[in-house]
């Protein structure tokens, strides 16, 4: 039974979700598990006290307490250099994993021979409700059997339910300053190499509440957020639409592809997809390119995605009045 490395990162976390998730994963039904936890230099030492009891009582627990706090993506590859099993699965610290989850995981990722698989959940609020029942359909996450050129424009799947093989770990390390989500490279890595695919079924409980470090936000509460900092004008909707959607959201992701890449083809495509993004930034009310966004963005499960995505990209003036009335 080959082992799987679980991968827990944790921050002033709310204790009670983190009894929950770590209670999940040690009632896996696949157990040669190997859990290993990186608290983020927390101030709470009732969690670190938590943490350490943990390890004495499982043996399957390795923790680390950094002195100092690394970031989010920092304490992630500080686990991945930690790992040495050949599968390895990210942990979010206030979710709730289905008994079957590595297994069912593991076994469709050996099935069909590929770098990486991820998964379904359904998403729930912070006293346990569920918010809703299909995420990857609410997210519009795209849906991936093989190789694709969205493993490049988008992320492919939340860390939380993606499980991938040591050769992504090994091309993962070290992080480059360009690493912007830790997931979204895993994808890219597993798409240059064996491919990815995925799991319709949801296989654990994915939290939402309001200290998520990304979390399952929709556009319109993220809009509601920005609104409340920044305005409603039509200058602070076009600072949004640059900044935190075309920069950080789809930008940032592939030019962080592009320092990882090592398939010339691939290469091609991400210096036209940056020209792409970076035309549209210069948009102010119309761009007429639109055909260009299918050869970018076009994949399946994305329909009303693309509706938004479109509106947002080619016709920010229309896109305006949805922001202003939200």
């Amino acid at each position: 039974m080959e082992e799987v490395d679980v991968l827990l990162t944790t921050y002033n976390t709310n204790i009670k979700y983190l009894k929950e998730q770590i209670d999940s994963i040690l009632k896996q039904t696949y157990t040669n598990i190997h859990l290993i936890i990186s608290d983020d230099n927390s101030s709470s030492e009732e969690i670190k006290k938590i943490l350490k009891d943990y390890e004495k009582q499982d043996e399957r627990i390795t923790l680390y307490l950094q002195e100092k706090n690394l970031g989010y993506n920092k304490n992630f590859e500080f686990l991945l250099s930690k790992s040495k099993a050949n599968y390895i699965a990210f942990s979010d610290h206030d979710d709730i994993w289905n008994a079957d989850k590595i297994e069912k995981c593991l076994k469709r990722l050996i099935k069909e021979n590929v770098d990486m698989v991820y998964c379904n959940s359904t998403q729930i609020d912070e006293n346990g409700n569920i918010l809703h029942n299909d995420y990857l359909k609410y997210k519009k996450v795209p849906l991936i059997r093989g190789k694709s050129h969205l493993a490049i424009s988008r992320c492919i799947g939340t860390g939380c339910s993606q499980l991938i093989t040591k050769k992504v770990k090994e091309e993962m390390l070290p992080f480059k300053n360009s690493v912007m989500a830790h997931d979204w490279l895993a994808g890219f890595i597993a798409n240059e190499n064996k491919g990815i695919t995925y799991i319709k079924d949801t296989l654990f409980d994915y939290r939402l509440h309001k200290n998520n470090v990304f979390g399952g936000r929709n556009l319109n509460q993220n809009l509601l957020i920005w609104k409340e900092k920044n305005g409603s004008g039509y200058k602070s909707y076009l600072k949004y639409r640059k900044e935190r959607v075309i920069d950080q959201a789809y930008l940032d992701g592939v030019k962080m592809c592009l320092d990882y890449c090592n398939n010339e083809d691939n290469k091609i495509f991400i210096n036209k997809l940056m020209h792409y993004y970076e035309n549209l930034k210069e948009t102010k009310y119309i761009n007429f390119h639109i055909i260009k966004y299918f050869k970018f963005l076009y994949g399946k499960n994305l329909f009303k995605q693309m509706i938004k995505e479109v509106t947002i990209f080619h016709f920010p003036i229309f896109g305006y009045i949805m922001f202003k009335n939200i």
